[in-house]
């Protein structure tokens, strides 16, 4: 069965690859009257020009947006003539391939969101996204945040909500691989802390070295939902730092640390968990064509579980982007590994992803991806499809 599912899967995806009567323009192009290209390649991956965008509070500084405001006669109102949004639909058909059985299913829609985004006035911006459909469920609110760009024309950049903790690094969203980063997303034992979505408060600043520093204050307890008012369960607030130099223009190098206590409320006991991060990161750009990422975090909890103490987790990953024409390149293949190696045995993982996609078009990309978990002897081959409008 397996090797007719990969006939089938080779045919359908040639097939497809040259069909490109499908349209869309997700909401920034909109404003700008220009081409996705003009930040993603391929989407939802950045150019450096897009990160440039982003962080300049979704303004391009060398073109204004006619009749983005609406014209009220109080020169201290700002207000969006048509507020912004756009989707981003994807789906896929994964044969899974496991010890003891192999299966086929459908799984479109795995993501339905809504985004919105822009300037709110000078050097204010918002943006947010809210999962309609995340797996067959109703998700909510993931990015939802105020940013203030060059805060007093100071150069400070400051973010006000909720965000990736590890957005500083390699954000999570733009990946091209269905294959997430693992590190960033693991939790040891029965503690709340990782790397990915919290609320709280970040602060960014470029030296003119290009020098990039960021910090965060956060609660450390994820996105759980408010009790009697209160969205954090313990007094304690977190600590995550990160600063990346440009050495070269194909090269950059970074490091983080992160530090935060935790009540931990167990049936049958309460404990305090201290948990300290270190890690190191590189990107690494040969032209416009190949791109190596390379992310190594090392985890210390103190008491994350009951019988558990002094736990250590190593992790990494390792990602490589292959795009043959630059930005002007229809196909693309992108490459994860993952490792993680825990004391606490659970959080163990060791798997790869090989992505190869076809843009159909600027917001419409085709995606076949096959990966293997090293630990479970498990497999799978997705097809399917990344859309944004």
């Amino acid at each position: 069965m397996f090797k007719k599912f990969l006939l089938v899967y080779s045919v359908i995806f040639l097939i497809t690859a040259f069909n490109s009567e499908l349209f869309g323009i997700p909401a920034f192009a909109r404003k700008y009257s220009m081409s996705c290209q003009t930040c993603h390649s391929p989407i939802p991956r950045l150019k450096d020009y897009g990160d440039e965008f982003a962080k300049n509070g979704f303004v391009l500084a060398d073109k204004d947006a006619p009749r983005y405001f609406q014209e009220t006669g109080d020169v201290e109102l700002s207000l969006i003539r048509d507020l912004p949004l756009a989707l981003r639909l994807e789906g896929y058909a994964t044969f899974k391939h496991k010890s003891n059985e192999d299966k086929l299913e459908f799984g479109s829609p795995r993501i339905l969101k809504v985004l919105s985004g822009g300037a709110l006035a000078k050097d204010l911006a918002y943006y947010f996204y809210f999962y309609l459909d995340e797996k067959g469920e109703i998700a909510g609110l993931e990015d939802a945040y105020l940013m203030f760009n060059n805060f007093f024309n100071t150069g400070l950049d400051i973010y006000l909500g909720q965000f990736q903790v590890s957005d500083p690094l390699f954000k999570r969203e733009l990946r091209l691989t269905i294959e997430d980063y693992q590190i960033y997303k693991r939790k040891i034992g029965n503690s709340s802390m990782n790397l990915s979505y919290d609320r709280g408060l970040m602060l960014n600043y470029e030296l003119p070295t290009n020098t990039d520093i960021s910090l965060e204050l956060l609660n450390g307890t994820g996105l759980i939902q408010a009790t009697n008012d209160d969205f954090d369960r313990d007094k304690y607030l977190n600590l995550f730092g990160r600063i990346s130099q440009e050495l070269a223009k194909p090269l950059r190098i970074g490091g983080l640390v992160y530090y935060g206590k935790e009540n931990l409320t167990l049936p049958s006991d309460t404990l305090l968990n201290t948990v300290k991060m270190l890690g190191g990161d590189f990107t690494l750009s040969l032209g416009d064509k190949f791109q190596i990422n390379y992310q190594y975090v090392f985890r210390e909890d103190s008491k994350p579980d009951i019988g558990f103490d002094r736990i250590k987790t190593n992790g990494s990953f390792v990602e490589l982007i292959y795009t043959p024409q630059g930005d002007e390149s229809k196909w693309y293949a992108a490459g994860l590994f993952n490792y993680i190696n825990s004391d606490y045995n659970l959080a163990d993982y060791k798997a790869f992803a090989l992505n190869i996609g076809y843009l159909l078009r600027r917001n419409f990309r085709l995606v076949s991806e096959f990966s293997f978990d090293l630990l479970k002897k498990s497999n799978q081959i997705s097809l399917g499809f990344v859309s944004g409008f």
